[in-house]
């Protein structure tokens, strides 16, 4: 049977390495002509392959000189959400050196790695017809020097890979519906919570969704922690006090791949800024939130997870405008 993620995973490691002269029918024969890009803020969505090439491709390659991406995770599967289809998903580095603006950030002359998260739909002939793209312009701010927000209440640090270093096309992992299954149910009891203590139902111990020792890696501006006792301290509680009425799990996207499961919303939360958060003061707005969350399961619990957010879009909608702060900022 042919494995339908190897050649998105092929066109997406190539496409930013190959000469001008091959790259047009490359994209021709690897995205459909209609293809829907969606792109976290400020680039937005792109609509063709002219606009996603234009618009996406080509800055990249010209903002990270040399520029190549290293994947941390990239899964496939049916998608359990409409629309259907199959889909994969994928954590990455663009690594380069920070040479020229990017997507309206000034660059630092040095080595950055922009972490992202993607997800694209897959037709049946293997061309991409539809994507979703979380970058990290904030945690790229910070690898500038020019970080807008308050320190991370989380570890600063670069994506890792899985601890088991198997995440890249994984093969004969188990069931990656089962996987799934877990990362669901995790989902459902989570979305109601303790005002107290911060604590959702069955979530930790030994019948918990959670391995005691997961490890939770959050983007710019949250930060890593470890532990639920760290995922508490580090991002729900400040999370949670903010946006209390936080309502989560409007996905476009589920899948399972062996011991992997990767989620998203675009927007997955509705919220009311109702407390501090992250050096803004409550406004009572009400907010929407992109979020891509990606697991690594082992022996029925979750050991890992990789979360990317759209902070420019959320920060946006409280009034600010991240990326002319980072701008003004004089580099650490």
């Amino acid at each position: 049977m042919t494995d339908f993620r190897k050649t998105p995973h092929r066109f997406l490691n190539s496409i930013f390495t190959v000469a001008p002269s091959e790259a047009e029918l490359l994209v021709d024969t690897s995205l459909t002509e209609d293809a829907v890009w969606n792109v976290s803020f400020p680039v937005e969505t792109l609509m063709g392959r002219d606009s996603i090439v234009r618009d996406f491709i080509e800055p990249l390659r010209q903002g990270l000189s040399h520029m190549r991406r290293r994947d941390e995770i990239f899964i496939g599967g049916p998608n359990r959400r409409a629309p259907g289809g199959h889909w994969v998903a994928s954590v990455c580095h663009y690594v380069g050196n920070f040479d020229a603006p990017l997507f309206g950030l000034k660059p630092s002359g040095h080595l950055a790695f922009l972490r992202s998260g993607e997800f694209y739909r897959i037709e049946p002939d293997g061309r991409i017809s539809e994507a979703k793209i979380a970058l990290d312009l904030i945690d790229l701010m910070r690898q500038c020097g020019r970080m807008p927000l308050p320190r991370m209440l989380g570890t600063e640090m670069l994506f890792p890979g899985p601890a088991t270093h198997d995440g890249v096309l994984p093969v004969d992992q188990g069931d990656g519906e089962k996987t799934l299954d877990l990362c669901e149910a995790m989902l459902a009891d989570l979305k109601v919570f303790d005002p107290e203590t911060f604590t959702s139902k069955g979530q930790t111990g030994e019948a918990g969704y959670w391995h005691e020792d997961m490890l939770w890696y959050g983007p710019g501006g949250i930060g890593a922690n470890y532990r639920w006792s760290g995922f508490e301290k580090d991002h729900r509680a400040s999370f949670l006090t903010a946006f209390p009425d936080r309502v989560g799990g409007n996905h476009y996207c589920r899948i399972g791949d062996g011991k992997y499961a990767a989620v998203s919303g675009w927007p997955s939360m509705t919220m009311t800024h109702q407390g501090d958060y992250l050096g803004v003061e409550a406004s009572g707005k009400p907010l929407t939130l992109r979020v891509m969350d990606f697991y690594r399961c082992a022996h029925g619990k979750i050991m890992e997870n990789w979360v990317l957010l759209d902070y420019l879009d959320l920060f946006r909608q409280m009034g600010r405008d991240l990326i002319s702060e980072a701008n003004a900022r004089t580099p650490d």
